[in-house]
């Protein structure tokens, strides 16, 4: 692909821009993650360090795949994801009346976002192209999936670590209803993504100008 000269004309000049700035947010953004990953590790929380690590693998899939350091979703979704993440370091175990903040909120926001990561990838990226309704539904689905590999992982490592995250001495019945309002969660929280998706990413942000759509060496 040739290269952009951002002084040619004021069109390629605002182009670029665009591209710069929203792979410079973007992998800032990555960044926090990044830290957040190290920092789930060193507090030993190997689970959330390993769900945040996917939210870095996502991010930079994009970059990876077609050898650009400007092919980077939105830095808004990357944003977005970076909230539980600061969240599970600025103000973990504080509570706002009976819920806690680091809890389901931060958790299914997490989801949501990884889920958010993946439908743009899709929009951006590949020649997928949704319909409105079915784009929403993508990604309450996604979310939903999310959540529910994210609860066998906890079985899996109270089972096969020892850990007690969701096996912590609760009767049978009382860890049921908390995974299903989970999943009531995870629903709610897919159903917002779905939406900031279709009507932001879709229709506002205008994000095709954004993102080259070739790989380096102008490979399709």
């Amino acid at each position: 692909m040739p290269r952009l000269d951002p002084g040619s004309t004021p069109g390629l000049r605002d182009l670029f821009e665009r591209r710069g700035l929203n792979a410079a947010l973007g992998w800032g953004f990555v960044g926090v993650l990044s830290v957040a990953v190290g920092v789930a590790v060193a507090g030993g929380r190997p689970l959330w360090a390993g769900f945040t690590l996917v939210l870095v693998a996502l991010a930079v899939a994009p970059a990876v795949a077609f050898r650009r350091v400007d092919a980077m979703v939105p830095w808004e979704v990357l944003a977005l994801a970076s909230v539980p993440a600061l969240g599970r370091l600025l103000v973990v175990g504080q509570t706002v009346g009976d819920v806690t903040l680091t809890g389901r909120i931060t958790t299914y926001v997490a989801v949501a976002a990884a889920a958010l990561i993946l439908a743009v990838e899709l929009d951006v990226f590949t020649p997928v192209r949704m319909t409105h309704s079915f784009a929403v539904v993508f990604v309450v689905i996604a979310t939903v999936a999310t959540a529910g590999l994210w609860a066998e992982a906890r079985w899996l490592s109270d089972v096969l670590l020892g850990t007690t995250i969701l096996l912590d001495g609760r009767p049978e019945h009382v860890i049921e209803e908390a995974l299903m309002w989970d999943f009531v969660a995870a629903t709610v929280a897919g159903a917002v993504a779905g939406v900031v998706f279709e009507y932001y990413f879709r229709r506002f942000a205008d994000a095709g100008p954004r993102y080259p759509t070739q790989r380096a060496g102008g490979e399709d």
